[in-house]
């Protein structure tokens, strides 16, 4: 593709607001179309972008045959619908995550996608911060040596939903690190919770994932909590590491700590603590930089990192994840999800 490419955005509340910011930040993009349903987030729009175009009207964006991909921002159950509605009219599309609310509807948007050859990603936005690169550079290299268990905190006093659960408004980024950084899905996932406040509603969840290879995940998600951390440590035979995305330095850390065998005695381990060190990690702003890879994707016509099919298993998980929590913690393997709608 030559030129700029033409994007819209459809959904601009808070959010929204922010891919419509570092949409009109990027190179060669050009932000033609900023769509919502409610007028009054439109108006406000128009001295800050005043070469691109409103409008109410979902329609009017997928009509107009210059513009050539549709970012959703809209809330999480018109993902889907939206989604395909964009895809349809012949546009490519980024979508916020998760990419749909069940498994059928994240698998129908990958074929339509690929039948009509357009690229189709999905907002896992942890997996383009730079800490979360390093660290699977990391792991690629084998300074951690062979993962044992990796642990999430995504804890806040947070926004109470009536829409969604914690596992789906926090877990969707923590999984998708999960799967990132294994390389592969969980044969078996199980998860608990409780609904404090809002009845029928989990504000906290703790969720478990075992993986083939022996590596498990444990993900602690709650917006009733007094802290607010967004933690992930991944321990290793050799080192353990921790991204911590609350401190404004040293987001990246890595601990010469484990147990060595001790010598003369196979049986006998001694504890090693040796010094912590931090990677140095770029200050980008990762939506700024998974927008960049979307759009950069649309000019290639390549497969982005967080495609579809990316965004199908995080849902897979997801809605196992969810059937999980309401049989009381009954683990439930994958395999079993296979021709159950979800």
């Amino acid at each position: 593709m030559e030129g700029k490419v033409s994007v819209g955005i459809a959904g601009l509340g808070y959010w929204g607001s922010n891919v419509a910011r570092n949409l009109d930040r990027i190179p060669g993009c050009e932000l033609a179309w900023c769509c919502d349903l409610d007028p009054a987030r439109l108006e406000p729009l128009r001295e800050g972008y005043p070469g691109a175009r409103l409008s109410a009207d979902l329609d009017e964006l997928l009509a107009d045959e210059g513009l050539d991909a549709v970012a959703v921002a809209t809330p999480v159950a018109d993902h889907a619908e939206t989604a395909r509605r964009v895809l349809e009219a012949g546009k490519h599309c980024f979508v916020e995550k998760p990419l749909a609310r069940r498994v059928e509807e994240a698998r129908a948007l990958c074929g339509l996608a690929a039948g009509r050859e357009r690229v189709l990603m999905v907002g896992h936005l942890l997996e383009f911060h730079p800490a979360v690169v390093a660290l699977r550079g990391l792991l690629a290299d084998g300074e951690l040596g062979d993962v044992h268990y990796i642990h999430s905190q995504r804890l806040n006093l947070g926004k109470l939903r009536a829409d969604e659960n914690a596992l789906w408004s926090l877990g969707a980024h923590d999984v998708s690190v999960a799967l990132a950084l294994t390389g592969e899905l969980p044969a078996e996932v199980a998860a608990r919770g409780q609904s404090y406040v809002r009845r029928g509603v989990e504000d906290v969840v703790f969720a478990f994932l075992r993986f083939p290879s022996g590596i498990v995940a444990h993900l602690h998600l709650s917006w009733l909590d007094p802290h607010k951390e967004r933690r992930l440590t991944v321990v290793g035979s050799r080192r353990m590491a921790s991204f911590d995305d609350m401190t404004s330095e040293r987001k990246l850390t890595v601990f010469d700590k484990g147990f060595d065998p001790e010598a003369g005695s196979p049986d006998d381990f001694v504890a090693r603590s040796g010094e912590a060190w931090s990677p140095e990690v770029g200050d980008e702003e990762p939506l700024a930089l998974e927008l960049a890879h979307f759009v950069e994707s649309v000019r290639e016509g390549r497969r982005p990192r967080t495609d579809g099919e990316s965004g199908l298993r995080v849902v897979t998980v997801l809605a196992a994840l969810q059937r999980s929590l309401e049989d009381g913690g009954a683990p439930v393997e994958l395999e079993e999800l296979r021709g159950v709608p979800a």
